[in-house]
C-alpha cells in the first residue's frame, strides 16, 4: 500500500498552549488507521489542520503527494477528504432527509432549495440510499433533533458519504453510545473499507479500535510518540506510560 495522506512536522499555537509540536504521521491508501492518546494530546487539532479548519504554523500535510496544507475545509472536501466530529454537526430541525439533501446540494442557495423541496429525484434516491446503508431509513422523515446520539452519528457518516470521499476521518465515532449501535458503526466502517475507503479514527474506546484498525498511532503533548501494529503498540513502554497504563490494568478494563 502507498501513503494517502501523509502529515509531515505539523506545529499549532494557540497562544501559549502547543497544541501540536512537530507532529507527523502517514495513513496508507485502503487501511483503517487508529489515533489515540489521552485528552490533550492533540488529536483533534491534526483532524482540524488536515481538513483546513484550523492553519498550522509550520509544516505541510499531503494528500496523494500534493500539499494541501492551507486549502480551506470545502477544497480538502472536494479533494476527497471528509470527515466528522465529535460532537455532531446537523441541522436539529430539519428532516433526517432533508439533513442528507443539504449534503447533496452543497452549492449557493442549498438550504432554500431544500426546505422547499425543489432537490431532484436523483439527489432524494442517493439520500434514501445512503439513509439505508446506515439502518435509518425508518427515520426519514423525523426532525434531526428527535435522534438518539449515536443515531446522529450514523446520520453524520451517512451525510459524509454523498460525497464518496476516499478517505474519511472519524473523531470519537464510539464515545458515548450505546454498544449495539457500536457494532452497527464498525460493520459500516468496515464495509466502506471492503470497498476501497480510507479511514483515520481518533477514539478512545480501546477495544473498539484495537479490534479494527490496522495501524495505531500514538500521540502525546502534540505529537506522534509510536505507530505500529495495535498489537506492538499495546505492549510499548511508552505508551503504556503516556497512555494506557500498566497492560493487567488494560486487561482488567477489558480492553
Amino acid at each position: 500500500m502507498t501513503d494517502l495522506l501523509a502529515v509531515e512536522n505539523i506545529s499549532k499555537s494557540f497562544g501559549g498552549l502547543q497544541a501540536l509540536a512537530g507532529c507527523s504521521l502517514t495513513l496508507e491508501e485502503g487501511s483503517i488507521g487508529g489515533l489515540i492518546g489521552p485528552n490533550g494530546s492533540g488529536k483533534t487539532t491534526l483532524f482540524n489542520v488536515v481538513t483546513g479548519y484550523v492553519r498550522s504554523d509550520a509544516g505541510t500535510v499531503l494528500f496523494r503527494g500534493r500539499p494541501v496544507t492551507a486549502a480551506k475545509p470545502d477544497r480538502v472536501f472536494s479533494l476527497g477528504i471528509g470527515r466528522t466530529f465529535q460532537l455532531t454537526r446537523i441541522f436539529g430541525r430539519l428532516t433526517v432527509l432533508e439533513n442528507m439533501l443539504v449534503a447533496t446540494q452543497r452549492r449557493e442557495g442549498w438550504l432554500r432549495s431544500v426546505v422547499r423541496g425543489t432537490a431532484s429525484a436523483a439527489e432524494r434516491a442517493r439520500a434514501m440510499e445512503l439513509l439505508g446503508f446506515v439502518g435509518l431509513t425508518r427515520l426519514w422523515d423525523n426532525p434531526a433533533g428527535t435522534l438518539s446520539y449515536g443515531q446522529r452519528k450514523l446520520l453524520e457518516l451517512a451525510y459524509v458519504l454523498v460525497a464518496e470521499p476516499t478517505v474519511i476521518l472519524l473523531d470519537e465515532p464510539a464515545g458515548g453510545i450505546n454498544p449495539t449501535l457500536i457494532g452497527e458503526i464498525r460493520d459500516r466502517i468496515v464495509q466502506l473499507n471492503k470497498e476501497g475507503t480510507t479511514f483515520l479514527i481518533v477514539e478512545h474506546n480501546m477495544e473498539f479500535v484495537m479490534g479494527l484498525c490496522d495501524k495505531l498511532t500514538v500521540m502525546d503533548a502534540g505529537c506522534a510518540i509510536v505507530s505500529g501494529p495495535p498489537a506492538e503498540v499495546r505492549v510499548d513502554p511508552r505508551v503504556l506510560d503516556a497512555y494506557l497504563g500498566s497492560v493487567e490494568e488494560a486487561d482488567d478494563d477489558g480492553e
